[in-house]
């Protein structure tokens, strides 16, 4: 009986304790100055720009590998192309890479807000 009382307690505190978010998650400024907002999104994480020109647009969509490393793509607003992605965190910045054929790259390092 008390095994059963404990292990439905363990089962309720882990229901009601908050979720911890990943560092990758929230506001950042990319380094055109716009903000995008990464949030948690089916196993993923998904990435929206909220304020400048291309306001409104999914930018992107990538997993965590560990370490602060995310893969996934990336998709450039001005012309809506996708390429493969990925993101590396260190402290409140994160760097943003784009690439085609792994060969042609381009990258960005954003500010955590």
């Amino acid at each position: 009986m008390i095994r059963k009382l404990i292990v439905a307690g363990a089962l309720v505190a882990a229901m009601t304790a908050p979720a911890l978010a990943d560092p990758i998650e929230g506001t950042w400024k990319t380094q055109a100055g716009d903000n995008a907002l990464i949030t948690s999104c089916s196993n993923a994480f998904c990435i929206k720009l909220t304020s400048g020109e291309y306001s409104g647009k999914s930018i992107g969509k990538m997993k965590a590998t560990g370490g602060g490393n995310y893969v996934g793509s990336i998709t450039k607003p001005s012309n809506g192309k996708t390429y493969s992605g990925s993101g590396s965190l260190s402290g409140s910045k994160l760097k943003m890479t784009g690439c085609v054929l792994k060969i042609l790259c381009e990258s960005q390092t954003w500010t955590k807000m």
